[in-house]
């Protein structure tokens, strides 16, 4: 017998089907096309109807379009002729649209000019689009836009922008024939596959090429170097470069290889490119010697060698490169010493050289003392001995974690006033955190976990008033957290307008990823959103939008059920051996999200204050914090995370708790002296017995202790009753919409059949049938419903 699910599918799929034709006749049926502004208009009021059916309460400017008002011409987003005859310009950047793209843009037959970029657009590219034969410029960017790509008809486009969507398949059905007049085709950050290696070979007047972040495989094109940019990172490419790859005439300024699987030696002759400003190499499997004739490039300002097996042999000719900003080799494996070249790059700013197997040379080589250096990494190598303190004082990032450092930590690294980050965790250090750390007004990110720091943590560290992320879990820590120390973090404005300000461009492109892992602690919400952000195609975006204190992440203020993307901080305590309670005005620490105090001796009672923070992870396990545990928790309506276990907690259990709908985990085991009721509905009936365990004064829900009636299994039976239910409901939803949408089709024929004869009462009816609202709201509905069910 068939299930009623798989009868739902096999009838679903056809129906989808025969509502999205219905839905592009209906389109055809209402449009209008014409060559005169009165038509143009009419088009645009039938655009904006249609996405008025699709976005019924957010709307973007186009809400504002009514010819009562304001002639067409002065509408937000729409040009027109210099003489305003025709519409030859839209652009609705931003505009909170959603649904399939419009199917009638060809009926604007002056259109030269479409931006729908940075909205929410789906479905795939219709077929009209590549009628708009006058398009010169398209920018359908940041979608998500999926189906494959056909665009053919675009014989005059010169820009192509349709980065950061889902748009799959090869694109040769639209290479080379759009390739008339292009200058700039943006294809990254998709899903396309298949072989570029001839795809631009038409293209005479192309300079930008951006296919970053696909799936393209096979051998490079070969006429890269009369591009001005061309960038293929994050494929899977492969192959060898060839020195005739560079003969002739080279353009380019920008070339970009990283993240492939390219393979042999890097021919010297890209030198002959002598407008070169960035060579990125990076993560492929080049190896043999770092081209000599590099030195030549005098335009050259970033130099990403990272990730290969080049020699460790640096060409002295590099050291001609007076313009040169960023050197990275990290990941070749070198071992040794740091190489004594690296110290003569006076000219370089971000030296970075970690996972190199390093084992000394720090000061031989004098890296540390190089004039301009802002950013040094060696992390991840073999270094051993008590830290340098004889340091450039220009540095903003220092980056020596992951290595085998010993003894204290220099109370000269409070002398850097430009320091934005440093990180020594998971080294060997002890001794104290100094003092004199408080001086660094600028500091962004102090990580110092996994070391066996001693003493207590500075009073002087909350006059960081940048410090948004302090990582000190896993060492020997003790005192208490002072109400002195909640002042860290109080304005990081100031170095978030430094790094705005900031014209070095060329930072990016190495390192970043690995930093922000770890710098991001991504088990932990709210950052679990930041790794899920965090690969490769988003990581130096990423890293830039922290370093400026652009909004990543979703905090929710305290007693509000909404999560605007805000900067997010951190407080990581745990592991230590803290002691005391917890200051009040810990409610001053308005950017914290995350506070772990887990794993310490912590006591007294928590002050309700706690419930002022925008926190979406509390963690204060394996302490020994008493009192009753404030109501106030219950109005971080965000909070995902709760762990109080293993605490003296008392008093009556707080059902505020029950409110807070976004908890995923929640623990408030071996706090013996809790009293109360748990609730049998609601968000903490979600959680098992063992959340509840030690506690035996709570009285908790019954079907908590049925055998086999635990969380989990008891949702899988309410799962199955729901997908029957789910079943039936479907096939009733998809009867409804068969016999509704087979009526319309009848309908709609028949009205194709009345206009065809263009008589009066024929336009009559057909305007009638024009403001069907209903009949596309149906279909819409329709439209969703399927998609939902067959996702």
């Amino acid at each position: 017998m068939v299930s009623p699910g798989i009868m739902a599918d096999a009838d679903s799929n056809s129906l989808l089907s025969l509502v999205s034709f219905l839905l592009f006749l209906l389109i055809t049926a209402t449009a209008v096309t014409g060559d005169s502004l009165d038509s143009d208009s009419q088009v645009l009021l039938n655009f904006k109807s249609y996405l008025e059916s699709w976005n019924p309460t957010e709307r973007g400017k186009y809400n504002e379009w009514d010819t009562e008002k304001q002639e067409v011409c002065q509408w937000p987003g729409i040009t027109c002729t210099p003489e305003g005859s025709r519409v030859t310009g839209i652009s609705l950047r931003g505009s909170t649209i959603s649904g399939p793209i419009f199917g009638n843009f060809s009926a604007l037959t002056q259109l030269t000019f479409l931006d729908l970029s940075s909205n929410t657009i789906g479905g795939s590219i219709p077929d009209d689009l590549s009628r708009c034969h006058r398009l010169k410029h398209l920018n359908l960017s940041h979608n998500i836009i999926g189906g494959e790509l056909s665009l053919s008809g675009l014989s005059n486009l010169e820009v192509l922008d349709l980065s950061v969507n889902k748009i799959s398949g090869d694109v040769h059905s639209t290479f080379p024939l759009i390739c008339n007049s292009l200058v700039v085709a943006n294809l990254s950050t998709n899903n396309f596959s298949g072989r570029i290696d001839d795809i631009f070979n038409e293209c005479r007047y192309l300079k930008y090429v951006d296919l970053r972040y696909n799936g393209f495989s096979g051998g490079i094109w070969a006429g890269f170097r009369r591009l001005v940019k061309f960038s293929v990172s994050g494929n899977r490419l492969s192959g060898n470069i060839s020195a005739f790859m560079f003969r002739g005439k080279c353009n380019l300024q920008v070339l970009d290889l990283s993240g492939n699987g390219f393979v042999g030696e890097f021919p010297g002759q890209v030198s002959n490119c002598q407008n070169l400003n960035v060579l990125d190499l990076w993560g492929n499997n080049f190896r043999g010697n770092i081209p000599a004739e590099l030195g030549s490039i005098s335009s050259l300002r970033g130099l990403h060698l990272g990730n290969n097996m080049f020699y460790r042999d640096i060409p002295e000719t590099l050291l001609n490169l007076s313009n040169l900003v960023f050197l990275g080799l990290s990941r070749n494996n070198f071992g040794g010493d740091v190489q004594e070249i690296f110290g003569r790059f006076t000219q370089v700013k971000y030296l970075v050289l970690y996972g190199n197997s390093y084992v000394g040379g720090i000061y031989s080589s004098n890296i540390l003392t190089l004039p301009n250096l802002s950013r040094l990494d060696l992390s991840y190598n073999n270094f051993s001995g008590r830290l340098p303190s004889e340091i450039s004082q220009n540095l903003t990032f220092l980056i020596l974690a992951y290595n085998n450092f010993s003894g204290d930590i220099p109370r000269k690294y409070g002398n850097m006033p430009g320091l934005q980050a440093l990180d020594l965790s998971f080294n060997r250090l002890t001794g104290s955190i100094p003092a004199s750390f408080g001086k660094l007004t600028s500091l962004l990110w102090l990580m110092l976990a996994n070391n066996s720091l001693s003493g207590e943590i500075p009073r002087e560290i909350g006059n960081c008033s940048s410090l948004l992320w302090l990582n000190v879990a896993n060492n020997q820590l003790s005192g208490g957290l002072y109400p002195e120390l909640t002042n860290m973090g109080s304005n990081p404005t100031p170095t978030f307008e430094v790094n705005r300000q900031s014209e070095d461009y060329i930072v990016a492109g190495s390192g970043e990823c690995l930093v922000m892992k770890r710098w991001i602690p991504a088990e932990f919400p709210p950052f679990i959103f930041g790794l899920e952000s965090l690969t490769k195609r988003s990581c130096r975006s990423l890293w830039d939008h922290v370093r400026e204190g652009k909004c990543i992440f979703p905090v929710c203020p305290p007693g509000s059920t909404v999560g605007p993307l805000d900067v997010s901080g951190y407080l990581q305590l745990s592991g230590n051996k803290m002691s005391g309670e917890v200051p009040a005005n810990i409610s001053q620490m308005k950017k914290l999200s995350m506070l772990h105090l887990g794993f310490n001796e912590f006591e007294g009672k928590l002050p309700i204050e706690i419930g002022q923070l925008p926190l979406v992870f509390l963690n204060l396990t394996r302490n020994k914090f008493s009192g009753q545990i404030p109501q106030q928790i219950g109005n971080i309506y965000n909070l995902q995370n709760l762990d109080l276990s293993y605490n003296n907690f008392s008093g009556n259990f707080p059902t505020s708790l029950n409110d807070l709908n976004e908890m995923s985990k929640f623990n408030i085991s071996y706090n013996p002296f809790i009293h109360g009721v748990i609730p049998s509905r609601g968000q903490l009936a979600t959680f098992g017995k063992d959340s509840f365990l030690g506690n035996p004064l709570l009285q908790l829900p019954s079907f908590f202790n049925q055998p086999g009636n635990n969380n989990s299994s008891s949702g899988e039976r309410d799962n199955g009753r729901e997908e029957e239910e789910d079943d039936e409901s479907a096939i009733d939803m998809l009867a409804f919409c068969w016999s509704t949408v087979s009526f319309y089709v009848v309908a709609l024929i028949g009205t194709l059949v009345l206009i065809y004869f263009d008589c009066p009462w024929c336009r009559c009816f057909h305007s009638i049938f024009e403001k069907q609202v209903v009949l596309k709201s149906f279909l819409i509905s329709c439209w969703i419903f399927l998609i939902k069910e067959k996702a």
